[in-house]
């Protein structure tokens, strides 16, 4: 079965005579220049299906157990189960911001935490949220922009958190899509410098993930994939 997370070339596609040939070459010479404009930071191909992914850390080891590998139809995926913790998991991954401004990737949500609502204390769950990292202090953590999937909070919604380093932008919201991957590109060059006020455009460190439903002692459940910076 062909992958649903990314376009193919028809194999079986004759390319016979001059003409053909160099529409069949302009078309490939397409397909892989788009593919150039995006470099992977995370397909989760060299994790092992059902363990914890390879090269990420949490900041818990008991969280492990909320994140592991899957797969469907030959594309691997990472699946967040959070029964009562909020713990969010990170892979380190640098590139460069000028080059590669946008983020990208997909995911699902499953379950949403029973309550959530990112605007109000005590009720702080998301379902899905990814986070862009760059190095600030190796005491207080690194800056990030979270964007996150909000059962309830509007689209272009902004709050902060831990004491400000975290800019939250909800870019997705209400159940719409429940149990459907959705694809999401941000561009995190501009979101990071207008959220920190910043001139020059830093290196990343990394992105994170984190399904949480500690504040609502609820259950969240939900799937990342595809993880990728781009050009446009």
């Amino acid at each position: 079965m062909e992958s649903p997370f990314r376009p193919r070339l028809n194999p079986t596609l004759p390319c016979i005579g001059a003409t053909a040939f160099s529409l069949c070459f302009l078309f490939a010479h397409a397909a892989l220049s788009f593919a150039d404009d995006c470099i992977p930071l995370e397909s989760f191909k060299t994790s092992t299906v059902g363990q914890f992914p390879a090269g990420w850390k949490v900041r818990k080891d008991v969280a492990q157990k909320d994140y592991t590998v899957k797969e469907e139809d030959g594309v691997r995926f990472l699946h967040a189960r959070s029964d009562g913790l909020g713990v969010q998991a990170a892979k380190q991954a640098e590139w460069n911001l000028d080059d590669y401004p946008i983020l990208s990737w997909r995911w699902r949500p499953v379950e949403f935490p029973k309550g959530g609502d990112e605007r109000a204390s005590g009720k702080n769950d998301s379902v899905l949220a990814v986070y862009l990292l760059v190095p600030y202090s190796q005491i207080r953590g690194p800056q990030a922009v979270k964007y996150i999937w909000s059962e309830l909070a509007p689209v272009a919604t902004a709050l902060e958190s831990n004491l400000g380093l975290t800019k939250v932008r909800v870019i997705r919201s209400g159940r719409d899509g429940l149990g459907a991957w959705k694809e999401e590109r941000v561009y995190a060059r501009a979101d990071f410098m207008k959220a920190f006020a910043v001139e020059t455009a830093p290196k990343p460190a990394g992105i994170g993930v984190l399904t949480d439903s500690d504040d609502t002692s609820s259950t969240a459940t939900g799937d990342y994939a595809d993880f990728k910076a781009c050009r446009r």
